[in-house]
C-alpha cells in the first residue's frame, strides 16, 4: 500500500504557513477572501485536488484561482469535479479542515485522517488541470498551488489565464475524451470552435444582429471575448469595452455584471458609448455571470437580468420541443432562487414547472438535473441549461416526420453544443440569448415586455457574525435570530405586493436583504427598513448606522 510522501509535504508546507489568526471556510464559491491571506490555503488545495483525483481513480480534477465578481484585492480558489461540476459537498468539509490545520504537523495528521476515512488508494495517479483569472495576486497563488502539486507528485496541466467556465469545460472535455459522451476537444480552441460553430448554424438565414457592446469588467472575459470575436468572424459583431486587465484596481470597479445588478444602472464607462435603442451586456470578473440591458428611445436604462434570460430561453426551448413533436417525451422545467423576481415566477409558472431552491449554484444545478431539460438562472445572471443524457439520446435517435420538425430538432441539437452545460458561462449564455433574439426578431424592448418586473431592491448589511442568521424554506424565511422574521412579516404586510427576505452571504461577512413591492419607492423603503432591523438585531454600532437604513 502506497504512503503519503510526508517528508516532501512537510518541506513544502513549512514554506506556506497558515496565518494563526484566520479561519477559512469552503463555501459555494470555494475559499474566497483577501488574496494576500490565501497562500497556505491554495498550497493545501493543491494537495487536496491530487487526493480527490486519486479517490476518483485518477480522473482529472480542476482548480480555479478566482474571486469572480469581488473587487481586485480579493482572491479565491475552488475545485471542479470530473464532469465539470462543483466539488462534492462532503469534500467541502475536508477542504475546510485541511485549510485550518494550525501547523504543518496538524496538517499532516489531517491528511492521514482524510486518506484513511475517505479510503483513498494512494497508488492511483493524481491528475489536475488549473487556471487563474487576471488578479495581481494570481501568479503568487498559482506558485503556492504548484508547490502543493509537487509535494504530492500530481500530474498537473496549466490552463493559464482563462475564464472559470472554460476551466470547467476543460475538466469535462479531458475526462470524456475518446468516449461516447465526448464533450469536445480539450483546449481553449476546442471550446471556442464548439461555441462559434453551433452559433453560426443556429442563426443561418436570420437577419444579422446589430453589434453588441460587452462590458468585460476589466477582467479575464476581455481576453476570452477578444478570442471569440475571431472565431465568430462575420456572423456577429462584438464591441468589447472595459478591457483594462492590467490597470491596477480596475477589475469589477464600477463595471461588470454585479455592479449593474446591484446599482441597476449603466456602468459609467458605457454612458458615452451607448445610444438610445442599443443593447449591451456585462460579464463579471471571471465571465460566469451575464447581465443584459438596453436604452429605450428616450435613453432610459432597462435591465434584463438572470430572470429575464431564464424566461426568454425557457420559452424558446419549450417552443422548439413542441415544434419538433417531442413535447410528450421531453419535459422542460425551470429552477429559481428566492431572489427571482415575483413577476418572473408568475410568468413561468403559468407555462411550465418552476422549483425554488436555496441560493448557490450547486442547489440550482442539482435541481435542474431532475428535468429532461432543466433551465436555471440566478437573478444575478449566473445560469445555464442542462439536457439530460436520456434527452440527448432521444434527440440523436428521433426521426422527425415533417421538415418543420426536422428544423426544430436540429436547433435543439445545436443548442446542446452552444450551451456550456457544466456551469454558468457568460459568453455561451450571451450567444444563446442572441440566438433567441434572432429567431424571435426581438429587440430589448420586446424581450423586456414579456412581463414587467416588480420593483425590487437589494441591500447589503455588514454584520459581525453572518452565521447568526439561519434560514429555512429555500432561504425565504429566517429561523434565527429568533423573533426577527415576525418583525419582517409585519413590515411586509404594510406594502402592496410586498415581499422581503434576509439571508447571510456565502462569500463575505454581510447579510443580504431583498425586497419587492408594487412601486419602486416602496420597494426601496421596505428594503431599507428591513436592513435597519437587521443592523440593529446584529448589534450594529448606532453611531455607524448607515443613514439610509430606516428605523
Amino acid at each position: 500500500m502506497s504512503q503519503l510522501p510526508l517528508k516532501s509535504i512537510q518541506a513544502f508546507s513549512d514554506s506556506h504557513p497558515k496565518p494563526s489568526d484566520l479561519h477559512f471556510q469552503y463555501g459555494t464559491a470555494g475559499f474566497r477572501t483577501l488574496g494576500s491571506t490565501l497562500d497556505s490555503v491554495v498550497f493545501r488545495v493543491g494537495i487536496l485536488a491530487g487526493l480527490r483525483s486519486k479517490r476518483l481513480d485518477g480522473k482529472t480534477i480542476g482548480v480555479m484561482v478566482t474571486a469572480s465578481h469581488n473587487l481586485e484585492h480579493d482572491n479565491g480558489v475552488k475545485l471542479v469535479d470530473p464532469r465539470g461540476e462543483m466539488l462534492e459537498a462532503s469534500w467541502e468539509t475536508h477542504a475546510t479542515v485541511l485549510a485550518n490545520a494550525p501547523t504543518t504537523d496538524a496538517f499532516l495528521e489531517a491528511l492521514e485522517a482524510l486518506v484513511r476515512n475517505a479510503k483513498i488508494d494512494l497508488s492511483k495517479p493524481a491528475r489536475v488541470v488549473y487556471a487563474r483569472d487576471t488578479r495581481p495576486s494570481g501568479p503568487a497563488l498559482i506558485s503556492a498551488l504548484e508547490d502543493g502539486f509537487k509535494a504530492l507528485g500530481v500530474e498537473a496541466r496549466d490552463g493559464g489565464v482563462t475564464t472559470t467556465p472554460i476551466l470547467h469545460y476543460l475538466v469535462k472535455a479531458i475526462n470524456t475524451k475518446g468516449t461516447s459522451e465526448s464533450y469536445g476537444e480539450d483546449s481553449e480552441e476546442g471550446y471556442f470552435t464548439k461555441l462559434s460553430e453551433s452559433f453560426k448554424k443556429l442563426v443561418v438565414g436570420k437577419a444579422k444582429p446589430d453589434p453588441l457592446i460587452i462590458d468585460c469588467a476589466n477582467g479575464v472575459g476581455a481576453h476570452a471575448g477578444a478570442k471569440l470575436v475571431k472565431y465568430l468572424g462575420e456572423s456577429f459583431s462584438l464591441v468589447l469595452e472595459n478591457t483594462a486587465t492590467s490597470t491596477p484596481g480596475a477589475l469589477n470597479d464600477s463595471c461588470g455584471a454585479d455592479f449593474v445588478k446591484t446599482m441597476q444602472k449603466l456602468p459609467p464607462s458605457l454612458v458615452e458609448h451607448m445610444k438610445p435603442g442599443q443593447r449591451a451586456c456585462s460579464l463579471d470578473g471571471d465571465a460566469d455571470r451575464l447581465m443584459y440591458y438596453y436604452l429605450d428611445e428616450r435613453g432610459q436604462f432597462h435591465m434584463l437580468d438572470g430572470d429575464k434570460i431564464a424566461t426568454l430561453v425557457a420559452a424558446f426551448i419549450v417552443e422548439l420541443v413542441k415544434l419538433a413533436g417531442l413535447d410528450s417525451e421531453v419535459k422542460v422545467g425551470v429552477v429559481q432562487t428566492a431572489y427571482a423576481n415575483g413577476a418572473s415566477t408568475k410568468y413561468l409558472a403559468e407555462r411550465l414547472p418552476v422549483k425554488c431552491v436555496p441560493t448557490g449554484v450547486k442547489h440550482l444545478h442539482h435541481a435542474a438535473e431532475h428535468y429532461n431539460i432543466g433551465v436555471y438562472f440566478e437573478a444575478n445572471g449566473h445560469g445555464t441549461v442542462l439536457f439530460s443524457r436520456a434527452t440527448q439520446d432521444i434527440l440523436a435517435s428521433y426521426e422527425p416526420s415533417t421538415p418543420a420538425q426536422s428544423t426544430a430538432l436540429n436547433h435543439l441539437i445545436n443548442l446542446t453544443q452552444l450551451i456550456n452545460q457544466t456551469v454558468g458561462d457568460a459568453l455561451s449564455d450571451m450567444l444563446l440569448v442572441e440566438v433567441v433574439l434572432a429567431h424571435k426578431s426581438y429587440s430589448g424592448v420586446e424581450w423586456n415586455s414579456l412581463y414587467a418586473d416588480l420593483p425590487n431592491r437589494l441591500v447589503k448589511v455588514v454584520v459581525g457574525n453572518r452565521n447568526a442568521f439561519k434560514t429555512e424554506d429555500a432561504e425565504r424565511r429566517l429561523v434565527s435570530p429568533p423573533g426577527l422574521q415576525a418583525k419582517i412579516d409585519e413590515l411586509v404586510r404594510r406594502y402592496e405586493g410586498g415581499r422581503s427576505f434576509v439571508r447571510p452571504s456565502g462569500t463575505e461577512d454581510v447579510v443580504r436583504v431583498y425586497a419587492e413591492a408594487a412601486l419602486k419607492a416602496q420597494a426601496d423603503e421596505l428594503a431599507f427598513r428591513v436592513a435597519g432591523l437587521v443592523y440593529d438585531e446584529a448589534g450594529g454600532d448606532p453611531s455607524k448606522r448607515p443613514k439610509e437604513f430606516l428605523p
